[in-house]
């Protein structure tokens, strides 16, 4: 670890900024993703020495690959545990678990672990460092993320929605144009290896068992979560009716002077958003908050007024609070937005039959929320579980199954659930993984509805068994709910 050495006697790798002499230190990237690609392309243009690996040996990596060689990185495909040699900086790209083989070799052999929001942290134009907004939680990151972003664009601010969602954050780092502030979507894979990150506001929508497979447990998801609070410097935002997001503010350690601020589908209490009747309104922001309430929007606003949705433009409105928008930005930037694809999208009317494309229901709580907005359910389900349990989404909705059709690789989890908890709902499985098998999927949850039913695709797993990635599941189901009419 010579070269190591070296580099620590001349640079505190804690130092490391925008404007630090990189030459000497070597980093090791670890994916070429989207995020990868973008933190080894910012490390070679400040002279980084960068060696970058990764397990899948692909068209997108090779293409990816090639390009960073051009520009002079060591590119090493086809294996991501094994640590190269004389490293002092490993950088790793979102979804890489911190229980694989490199981080541990990593850690083991004292190299200093960052994940891309550190390194986005770290590569901020100092001269200009705009705000960031943090969004996480199990489910209506997204939605939350985007809503936040047509408020700040609004309010005539210079934004954009990144990280999680749209563009790689480090990407956004390295814009040549300032930005005014930045709302970003952070998933729980990010949060493990953050050092330094102060957001002026965040939050955590809710939280429900995700992502065991990668954390090893729920309580260590639950613990990576709660790092959004970190360093908050104006407001620490949580939903009222989840506990678990009030403990993670209780016990963040934040700036001195930063709110806790809570947001509520009822009528708020001091230092809250909430409704009243049909507005949402802030009791959390104004000087006198104890005798009034300043109306930001009214519920009619929102594209899809779900119960949820409602939620989402809360915590989003909170954000925005916190950066000083006015309350009009609010209202007109709720306005404006327009839904993601794949969250409830309505693709289609067969024999009296909805079907509902909410491919990115990618976990039990996702796929709960779903269902509880309708009656009478052929329910989609399966794929990757990703070490989910089923039997508490299916207890709750047994009542409102008509049938459910399963694909994907772990569908015998959510079989076994059906079987224990709701053994008079109908189990119909599809086990090809071929490019035809949500065609029969969607025959056979057809064929299962009755008029007045909804076909719903809430399939609780991830998708990558079988699909690119949600989009592409989502997709295919609206071209074979398509099919059918024709």
């Amino acid at each position: 670890m010579g070269a190591s050495v070296k580099v620590m006697a001349s640079l505190n790798l804690d130092e490391l900024n925008r404007t630090s002499d990189w030459s000497q230190v070597r980093v090791c990237v670890v994916g070429l993703g989207v995020a990868g690609f973008a933190a080894a392309d910012a490390l070679v243009n400040l002279d980084a020495k960068v060696v970058v690996i990764d397990a899948a040996t692909g068209e997108r990596q090779k293409e990816r690959a090639t390009i960073l060689e051009i520009l002079g990185a060591e590119i090493r495909l086809g294996d991501d545990t094994q640590l190269p040699e004389n490293i002092d900086l490993l950088v790793l790209s979102p979804g890489v678990s911190p229980l694989a083989p490199i981080v541990t070799a990593a850690q083991a052999a004292g190299v200093q672990i960052w994940g891309e929001l550190e390194l986005a942290w770290r590569l901020r134009d100092l001269d200009h460092p705009a705000p960031w907004l943090l969004v996480t939680g199990t489910n209506g990151k997204t939605t939350t993320t985007l809503m936040l972003e047509s408020i700040l664009l609004a309010a005539g601010k210079r934004t954009v929605a990144a990280g999680n969602i749209g563009r790689s954050l480090v990407e956004v780092m390295m814009d040549p144009t300032p930005w005014d502030v930045l709302a970003i979507e952070v998933g729980a894979p990010q949060l493990p290896f953050v050092y330094s990150i102060s957001p002026q506001a965040a939050v955590c929508l809710n939280l429900a068992q995700d992502h065991i497979d990668l954390f090893g447990s729920y309580e260590a998801y639950r613990d990576a979560k709660a790092k959004v609070y970190e360093r908050c410097q104006v407001a620490a935002i949580f939903n009222v009716a989840d506990e678990e997001t009030i403990r993670m503010v209780e016990q963040a350690d934040v700036v001195e002077g930063c709110r806790a601020i809570g947001f509520s589908t009822g009528i708020p209490d001091i230092s809250m958003v909430g409704v009243v009747e049909e507005f949402l309104v802030d009791r959390a922001f104004l000087d006198n908050r104890r005798e009034a309430a300043l109306e930001l929007a009214e519920i009619s606003d929102l594209a899809i007024p779900a119960v949820h949705n409602i939620a989402n433009a809360l915590a989003a409105s909170a954000l925005a609070r916190a950066h000083g928008v006015d309350a009009r930005a609010i209202r007109d930037g709720l306005r404006a937005w327009q839904p993601a694809p794949h969250r409830i999208a309505h693709v289609g009317q067969v024999a009296g039959v909805d079907f509902i494309d909410d491919s990115k229901a990618t976990n039990t709580h996702a796929a709960a929320t779903s269902l509880t907005a309708y009656e009478s359910v052929v329910w989609i389900a399966g794929g990757m579980a990703k070490g989910q349990d089923f039997d508490e989404l299916v207890l709750d909705n047994a009542h409102r199954m008509r049938a459910a059709v399963l694909l994907g690789v772990d569908q015998d989890v959510i079989a076994a659930a059906l079987e224990r908890h709701a053994p008079n709902v109908p189990i119909h499985r599809v086990t090809t993984k071929e490019t035809n098998a949500m065609e029969l999927v969607v025959a056979l949850a057809a064929e299962a509805a009755q008029p007045g039913d909804t076909v719903l695709l809430a399939p609780g797993c991830a998708s990558w068994d079988m699909f690119k990635d949600y989009s592409a599941r989502g997709d295919a189901f609206a071209k074979a709910v398509k099919e059918l009419t024709s």
